[in-house]
């Protein structure tokens, strides 16, 4: 399915993939915020949206057939890095609790304001799926 890139003599990439190889059907998630599917905002902690954003990237990659493991990149807009910062680890355990230990390749931006005002990040991903096994036809005129 896919590959992860690390130079030699690189440390390690914690969290995140340098970079990543992969053959398949592409499909991009537009940023997804920390608000529901009613699109009502039940926290306006940075975990929980944190939480909330990504199970709307599971849902959405459910539509297309994909999961978590699928995602080869994501880009990560937040409004306050020295909050991201200071709750790292819990934001860690969150990522982990949904996506499981995959890491693909991240970026992580600091932006001074999202379009939805209350939103404190929103993550953006793209995913590449295993192409469907084409079967031989059987229709000598087809051949």
């Amino acid at each position: 399915m896919h590959d992860v890139l690390h130079p030699a003599g690189w440390g390690p990439a914690i969290g995140y993939a340098n970079g990543i190889v992969a053959d398949g059907r592409l499909v991009f998630l537009g940023g997804q915020i920390g608000w529901d599917a009613s699109q009502a905002f039940a926290s306006d902690d940075l975990v929980d949206q944190v939480r909330q954003a990504l199970e709307n990237i599971v849902v959405v990659l459910a539509e297309a057939g994909g999961r978590s493991a699928h995602i080869v990149s994501m880009t990560w807009f937040l409004t306050n890095l020295d909050d991201y910062a200071a709750q790292r680890k819990a934001i860690g355990r969150v990522y982990r609790n949904i996506m499981g230990r995959h890491y693909p390749a991240m970026a992580v931006v600091e932006v001074s304001r999202l379009v939805e005002h209350r939103a404190k990040v929103e993550i953006q991903a793209t995913a590449v799926l295993p192409r469907e096994k084409v079967r031989p036809t059987t229709n000598p005129a087809c051949g």
